[in-house]
C-alpha cells in the first residue's frame, strides 16, 4: 500500500510522528511475525522543498512533482490550536497549493485521510462536501459554520466516508493510522495496538478534556466534573441545570456549541467511557458495572455498548 504523509509547515509533530511510527511498527511487526500483508511503502511529501514542523524541526519531504499516484494520502494536523490561528493559516499559499495536489490525487485515484486540524485543510479543498466527518472537539462549531454542508459527527473517533476518512483530536492520529493498518490486516493492527496502546489504566483524557473546557467554556466545564462525580446516579435535565444554577436551554445550547452534543448524549460518552475501563481493568459483574455507570441493569447496558461501539461485554474484555 503506498501512502503519502503530506506534511506543511508549522505541521503538528505528535501528529506526524505517530502516524510514521504506527506504519512502520506495523511494517517491522509483520517482518517479524510473518503476517501476511502488502505492508505500507510510506512517503513523506511536501509542496514546498523546505518544511519545519511547529517545533522547529526539518522535514526531509519528496516534492509531490516527483512521486507516483499513491493508494492514500494522510494529511495530520496543523499545531493550530484555536480558529484564529487555524484559519489565516488555511489561507497560506503552501496550504492552497496542497489543495490543489489533495484534489489531483482524488482526481486520479486516490483517497484521502485527515486527523485533528489536518481535517480543516481537507474540508477547505471541497473534497468532503457532502460526505460525514469528525474533527478535533473543540472546534467543532468553527467546523460546522465554516463547512456547512459536511456533515459533521463529533461523536465518533474515526469517520470512514466514501474515499475519505477523518479522525478526531490531536492522539486520534494513532486511531487513524490503526484504521488503516486493520483495512489491510486486522491482526497486524491488534498487534500494532498491544505495542503502542499498552496502558489499561484510565486515560488522562478526562483531566485534559475537563482543563481546555475550562478555558472554553466555564459551563460546560462545570457540567462535565458535576456529571463525571455522580455518574452512579439518576440524572435529568432539570436537577444538573438546577445545581448549575442555569437552565435546561442554556445548558443545552452550550453543550452544542462547545462539544456539538446534547447534555445527554455527552452522559451517555462518559458512562460508556467509565464502563469499558471497568470492563478491561476489572472482574466486576456487568450488572456490577452498570450499577456504577448509572444503569438499571446489565441488559440496558450490553445493548448500550453493542449499539454505539459494535461490540460486546467478551470482547471488550478480551481487548
Amino acid at each position: 500500500m503506498r501512502i503519502f504523509v503530506l506534511v506543511l509547515e508549522g505541521m503538528f509533530d505528535t501528529g506526524l510522528t505517530t502516524v510514521l511510527d504506527a506504519l512502520a511498527m506495523a511494517n517491522k511487526l509483520a517482518q517479524l511475525t510473518g503476517i501476511s500483508t502488502p505492508g505500507f511503502e510510506v512517503t513523506v511529501v511536501g509542496v514546498r522543498p523546505l518544511v519545519r514542523t511547529a517545533l522547529g524541526l526539518q522535514v526531509p519531504v519528496c516534492e509531490i512533482t516527483d512521486t507516483p499516484i499513491p493508494d492514500w494520502v494522510i494529511v495530520p494536523a496543523l499545531a493550530s490550536t484555536g480558529a484564529e490561528q487555524l484559519l489565516p493559516a488555511l489561507g497560506r499559499e503552501d496550504v492552497i497549493d496542497a489543495l490543489g495536489a489533495l484534489r489531483s490525487w482524488h482526481n486520479a485515484g486516490a483517497r484521502l485521510a485527515a486527523a485533528c486540524t489536518g481535517t480543516f485543510v481537507l474540508a477547505e479543498s471541497g473534497l468532503l462536501t457532502g460526505c460525514e466527518a469528525t474533527t478535533a472537539w473543540w472546534l467543532t462549531p468553527v467546523f460546522r459554520q465554516r463547512y456547512p454542508n459536511v456533515h459533521l459527527d463529533a461523536h465518533r473517533i474515526v469517520v470512514p466516508s466514501g474515499a475519505m476518512v477523518t479522525a478526531g483530536a490531536a492522539l486520534s492520529h494513532l486511531d487513524l493510522a490503526l484504521w488503516l493498518i486493520r483495512s489491510s490486516s486486522p491482526e497486524l493492527a491488534a498487534l500494532v495496538a498491544k505495542y503502542l496502546v499498552f496502558d489499561l489504566r484510565l486515560s488522562q483524557s478526562a483531566y485534559v478534556i475537563s482543563d481546555h473546557l475550562a478555558r472554553s467554556d466555564p459551563l460546560v466545564e462545570r457540567f462535565d466534573r458535576w456529571v463525571r462525580e455522580r455518574l452512579d446516579s439518576i440524572l435529568t435535565l432539570d436537577s444538573i441545570a438546577e445545581a448549575l444554577g442555569t437552565s435546561k436551554r442554556t445548558l443545552s445550547r452550550r453543550l452544542d456549541a462547545v462539544l456539538g452534543k446534547t447534555p445527554i448524549e455527552y452522559i451517555q460518552d462518559l458512562r460508556i467511557e467509565r464502563a469499558v475501563h471497568l470492563l478491561k481493568t476489572s472482574s466486576y459483574s456487568i450488572d456490577r458495572i452498570a450499577a456504577q455507570v448509572g444503569y438499571a441493569d446489565g441488559v440496558t447496558l450490553r445493548t448500550l455498548l453493542r449499539r454505539r461501539l459494535g461490540k460486546g461485554v467478551r470482547e471488550l474484555r478480551a481487548s
